[in-house]
């Protein structure tokens, strides 16, 4: 029967993992606040480079209304390109061109076809609507509806039916034979009466299902029928807010949004957001949609010259400066031979700024970009994202470089309280300006959008301000999850009659890998925290054994697990042999304690003693807990960071543990329970689903306890256990909401355990413990040649005296 040294042994089992819970908890609370500090040199913050543009200026001014879109012509699909317009007049304020609403496509969604993205372009603003990834890898996670396709960009378009705006290469609607223009009035027969009530009607189909569409095409009625397909990650969207009781919804700005910052004297003046209160949601800050006074380039619709498969290119005329603004789209093809290929560098999107003066007179021009806005916020409920700069991480974060150094991070957090200093210069003790932009960008937990600024010369001078931007409103319990972006402007042009100036970025889209990511220079963009080092090599083994091995991360995992604990075996087995020497000591140890009940300091010395006699080390079984700690956080942050584990399952072809980064998802409880629970938010804020490998590895976890901690011998004991099993309950509540592959991990590990203590023999212990006595007993000396001698006489007169003795008995 195991005695009070097992409790003792399982007492520092429980404290280890209170206190692995407590260090992971600290050392993420301590990353947010206390992030490892940038290299020399390297800003951690956006920054402004080498050049400021000059103090703004005045606000905008009211804008008047433009003509009517039908006084400016349409121009066909495929058009050529017009020629640059002649200088004109100064004319007012209302003289903006009023061209229709256009739609345009880039690529496919197809992942046989030569395009890694479906990108949908919209007239307005010349803004990317969406942009969709076509690999069967990176599917929406949180939708699992029949996807038909994004038919809609403007959602607040009227009449009958849903009409069709855009139709993208590669979706089923596409392969339906849908095209721009047609009216969706039924689907299956159930009447279709706009775009909320079509989506309503696919959210209750599947992948595979097939769907009756009832079309109108120029008034005539046609039936399709489209095969329904997984819906693919969108990521960047269009980010609409839900409609409130009284007011409408409301839409945050699209992505790649230009405008000019200065035109001669007139400049765009920073104007400060309205003060709320700190639990009041904020509204979208005022200065995101500021233009000068006359102009709508965010706004208005542009000219769309000429679209196709790879390439858009708009257009926007200011008769009254004399300037024409040109946008230019272009996709990156994969060669054929490279389709299968995934590290192929075609994850990116080409855009081009061109402004021209058309004027008789010199322009002193400056323009504004806005970044991608929209990214995903999947996962918002139990994602953990660690960043490299002060403050804690979001959902959506800013990261930016310059001179190729090591990125800085701007966490959304920080974005939403609206800190001026997020985005003041960069600068010296000096005051001297550090650094050009080598790439700003918007970083989500799998993806993101980074652009890259695509200077002939590295040491031009393109921008006088890089820094981050809040583009939508502000739920003071969802600081995580604001919508955010950057902002650039470029410096002061002095352009000449006909002269121009154009400045190209490449923009990537696409997942995290570290491989596809090294080949665009971004691949400091993923992050693992201080335990980098140990999630870097278990991820190639993890890699190793799913594309060589068992095919499955699931299996995967608990073959790094198997891994792991065999080359802790030489720890284990010395931690299970100290437990059970401990045990054998135990009685002693209670006898010490008893005799020097009131003298502290004899009592450590006598125990002290007594572990040097037998060699034990009661410290000794606190080595491989230690060990397990960066293995634990490392493991922790690589499946939470590594896209590959992304959508990868448990078992193929259930939705339950579908995702091993993400909570496996058992069903959904959110009808039920308390929306403090379902939230997601806090510690017990457990989200909206019920997980079962969390619950199973804690009920794992209290019957390792039963299984190896003797029953209570006093009050105190009983106490003591009782504590422990609801620390087990808190850990439980800790672990609810982390990744599935990491539970898989504790229960392999947990099982490995059971296995090592039934299976290691108890005799081992006491064959140890023989051979350290044997060790500490002292030798015998050799004793003299003389002393052999005397001892050899001594033995020969013995011998004598007991014959003698022997035969006096025998006369008796």
């Amino acid at each position: 029967m195991e005695t009070r040294s097992s409790q003792g042994s399982w007492e520092r089992y429980i404290l280890f993992l209170v206190l692995v819970f407590g260090i992971f908890m600290l050392n993420m609370y301590l990353m947010s606040v206390f992030g490892p500090p940038p290299k020399k040199g390297v800003p951690k913050e956006p920054a402004v480079e080498k050049e400021h543009a000059a103090a703004p200026r005045d606000e905008k001014a009211p804008e008047p209304k433009p003509p009517q879109a039908g006084e400016s012509p349409e121009p066909g699909r495929g058009a050529e390109r017009a020629p640059a317009a002649k200088p004109a007049e100064k004319a007012g304020a209302d003289d903006r061109p009023g061209w229709p609403r256009r739609y345009a496509t880039l690529g496919s969604v197809d992942p046989r076809s030569p395009y890694r993205m479906l990108v949908t372009l919209t007239s307005q603003g010349a803004a990317v609507a969406r942009i969709e990834l076509s690999s069967p890898r990176y599917r929406d996670s949180e939708d699992y509806s029949g996807y038909l396709g994004h038919l809609v960009v403007d959602p607040d378009v009227q009449g009958k039916g849903c009409p069709v705006q855009v139709v993208g290469l590669g979706t089923p609607a596409a392969r339906a034979g849908l095209r721009p223009g047609d009216v969706i009035v039924a689907v299956d027969g159930r009447a279709v009466t706009g775009v909320a009530s079509l989506e309503r009607e696919l959210r209750k189909r599947r992948p595979k299902q097939v769907v009756k569409l009832a079309v109108l095409r120029d008034g005539k009625p046609l039936e399709l029928s489209a095969p329904l397909a997984p819906r693919p990650l969108e990521v960047l969207r269009p980010e609409i807010h839900p409609k409130r009781p009284i007011q409408p919804p409301t839409y945050d700005p699209l992505s790649f949004l230009v405008t000019l910052y200065r035109i001669d004297d007139e400049q765009l003046e920073p104007r400060e957001p309205p003060k709320v209160g700190r639990k009041e949601p904020k509204p979208r800050p005022p200065d995101v949609d500021q233009e000068l006074a006359g102009l709508d380039l965010r706004g208005s619709d542009w000219e769309l010259v000429r679209s196709g498969p790879s390439e858009a290119v708009f257009r926007y005329r200011l008769p009254r400066w004399g300037l024409e603004l040109t946008k230019t789209y272009r996709l990156e093809k994969v060669p054929r031979e490279a389709i299968g290929n995934e590290l192929y560098p075609a994850y990116h999107l080409t855009l081009g700024i061109e402004i021209r003066n058309v004027d008789q007179a010199p322009h002193q021009v400056a323009y504004q970009l806005d970044g991608p806005t929209g990214l995903p916020t999947e996962g918002y409920w139990y994602a953990s994202k660690v960043s490299r700069g002060w403050g804690g991480a979001g959902i959506r974060d800013v990261v930016v470089s310059f001179d190729g150094g090591e990125p800085g991070t701007v966490g959304a957090p920080r974005v939403a309280k609206d800190d001026p200093t997020v985005w003041k210069p960069f600068v010296d003790d000096a005051g001297e300006q550090r650094g050009l932009l080598s790439y700003i960008g918007v970083d989500a937990q799998y993806f993101s959008v980074v652009m890259i600024p695509q200077r002939q010369d590295r040491e031009q001078i393109w921008l006088a301000q890089s820094r981050p931007l809040r583009v939508g409103p502000v739920h003071p319990r969802w600081l995580q999850l604001t919508n955010t972006s950057c902002r650039l402007v470029s410096r002061t042009h002095e352009l000449e009659p006909g002269q121009s100036f154009s400045h190209t970025y490449q923009v990537f889209v696409g997942p995290k890998k570290p491989a596809l990511l090294a080949k665009y220079g971004l691949k400091e963009v993923v992050y693992y925290g201080w335990y980098g080092w140990v999630a870097v090599p278990m991820l190639a083994i993890l890699h190793f054994f799913h594309d060589y091995v068992v095919f499955n991360y699931g299996l995967a995992i608990i073959m790094l697990t198997v891994v792991v604990r065999l080359c802790m075996f030489p720890l284990s087995k010395k931690q299970a042999l100290n437990a059970q020497k401990m045990q054998e000591l135990q009685p002693e140890i209670k006898r010490i304690a008893e005799k020097y009940k009131n003298d502290m300091q004899k009592r450590s010395k006598a125990q002290q003693e007594l572990f040097k006699k037998h060699n034990f080390n009661p410290m000794g079984g606190c080595l491989p807990l230690f060990v397990q700690l960066p293995i634990f956080i490392g493991l922790y942050r690589s499946l939470m960071v590594d896209v590959e584990l992304r959508q990868a399952p448990l078992i193929p072809g259930l939705r339950w543990c579908s995702n091993l980064a993400a909570p496996d998802m058992l069903f959904d409880w959110s009808g039920f329970m308390p929306a403090f629970v379902t939230s997601g938010q806090g510690i017990f804020g457990l989200g909206p689903y019920f997980n079962l490998l969390p619950v199973l590895t804690i009920v794992l976890f209290l019957v390792q306890q039963k299984m190896f901690m003797p029953p209570a011998t006093d009050e105190n004991t009983r106490m003591q256990q009782n504590i422990m099993k609801f620390m087990m309950v808190f850990i439980g509540i800790l672990f609810f909401k982390v990744a599935s592959g990491l539970c898989l991990y504790f229960i392999a590990s947990s099982l490995w355990g059971v296995a090592e203590r039934k299976l290691l023999p108890k005799k081992a212990a006491q064959a140890e413990e023989g051979e350290a006595r044997k060790a500490a007993r002292p030798k015998p000396r050799p004793m003299p040649v003389r002393s052999l001698v005397a001892k050899g006489r001594a033995g020969g007169d013995g011998a004598a005296t007991g014959k003698k003795k022997k035969k006096s008995r025998g006369r008796r």
